[in-house]
């Protein structure tokens, strides 16, 4: 039975890691050690894991425990750091995405994995959802030939996407902005259906919502003055997680989770376009808001003898929630309608398949979902891309991210 660490106490690495492995994992895969800089966090996902072992220091933990994989679940800009400490300690990595924040950490990552001989996974979820797997399958048996263009247009709405501007994710030096923390997953989505590599890169992006766009605003929801007309006002006591995993671990590192959502030190983007040229000359035209009345996506490809059509939503005003729809039209003005009920469990019903071809390897992968290096690189690369086109405003190649210097 393999041993597996984790690095970075957070919300994901307990819903995603740490429960599990007292649950559906239990005698499948062990969980041996965490360690996070706030010993808070740090003991409650210790708790909800059944017990495993605090560590103070991330080498002492290798040290103590000789895992055969160290779970990245720090934020986005400390992945590299803790990736190439795992490799070079001899253990692999799984990272959650994005596997790292712009090109220089990605091309250190690589040369990592090549140098040690270990391995990195990232946790691409939506490889996993059945919705997302039955679009592959389509396009893969070539539904409608040749794929020419793509488009995916993906809303977040003021719940979900508010909460970025909450937390780390606002500043670009945590997260690199939602085009790398959040859509490296969509990215990932296109790369995987496309069985192809992004070439190109042309943004658009600008902070129009959220940000300092109103003047009552304050610096936390715990202590602002505008709590009873402010419609963001977030009470983080509220809840029994966010107040004990959150408000009262402040005191330990100075992190606070219900920063205004109007503040000025926000510098991400929460409105973005881009246009993506692949390998094989498909074009992707995507988009992403975080400021939504609903939230979901919708994806169009048009091929070579036909369009498919998927969507999801999340407004809550479905007359039919129970099911999804794939739409396939040919060139005889014929429709087909492919309906399948809705997947249950967290992300679409991604994650637990998702742990089970990592943690227990007992299912085949006919479709490649699992995802390595390349794969991460190939989707936060997209997302840099689009930061440097956005600041410089230029169209930006792919292979020249990945054939820059490697600086240490």
């Amino acid at each position: 039975m393999k041993k597996y660490v984790i690095v970075g106490a957070g919300g994901r690495a307990l819903g995603m890691f740490a429960r599990p492995f007292a649950s559906e994992l239990k005698g499948v895969a062990e969980l041996v050690g965490v360690y996070d800089v706030n010993p808070v966090r740090a003991t409650i996902l210790s708790e909800k894991a059944g017990g495993v072992p605090v560590f103070d220091h991330f080498e002492n933990m290798i040290a103590a425990t000789k895992p055969d994989a160290v779970i990245v679940t720090t934020p986005d800009s400390l992945h590299d750091e803790y990736i190439i400490r795992a490799l070079e300690a001899g253990c692999d990595a799984i990272s959650e995405k994005p596997m790292t924040t712009d090109a220089e950490k990605c091309r250190a990552i690589i040369e990592a994995e090549k140098r040690t001989g270990k391995r990195v996974v990232v946790t691409f979820n939506c490889r996993f959802m059945p919705y997302v797997v039955r679009v592959k399958e389509l396009l893969k048996e070539g539904t409608i030939g040749d794929i020419l263009h793509v488009t995916l247009n993906w809303s977040l709405d003021t719940r979900h996407g508010a909460d970025y501007f909450r937390r780390w994710h606002r500043q670009m030096k945590n997260s690199g902005g939602l085009l790398i923390h959040k859509s490296t997953h969509h990215f990932d989505m296109v790369n995987w259906w496309l069985d192809d590599e992004p070439a190109t890169v042309y943004a658009d992006g600008s902070r129009l919502f959220y940000g300092p766009t109103r003047e009552n605003r304050g610096k936390t929801c715990s202590t602002c003055s505008h709590t009873k007309s402010c419609e963001f006002y977030f009470d983080i006591s509220a809840n029994e997680f966010t107040r004990t995993f959150y408000k009262e671990a402040e005191q330990y590192d100075g992190y606070y989770r219900d920063q205004c959502v109007f503040g000025e030190d926000i510098d991400i983007y929460d409105t973005m376009s881009l246009n993506v040229k692949y390998g094989k000359g498909t074009q992707l035209s995507y988009s992403l808001n975080a400021y939504s009345p609903y939230e979901g996506w919708k994806a169009t490809f048009v091929g070579t003898k036909g369009r498919i059509e998927a969507e999801t939503s999340h407004s809550g005003l479905e007359t039919d929630n129970d099911f999804e729809y794939i739409r396939i039209y040919n060139h005889n003005n014929e429709l087909l309608t492919l309906q399948s009920r809705k997947a249950g469990g967290d992300h679409g019903g991604g994650d637990a398949r998702l742990r089970r071809m990592i943690f227990v390897g007992d299912v085949a992968d006919p479709l490649g979902q699992m995802a390595g290096s390349r794969a991460g690189a190939m989707s936060l690369l997209i997302g840099a891309a689009a930061n440097i086109s956005i600041a410089e405003s230029k169209r930006v190649v792919i292979d020249e991210l990945l054939k820059e210097t490697v600086t240490h």
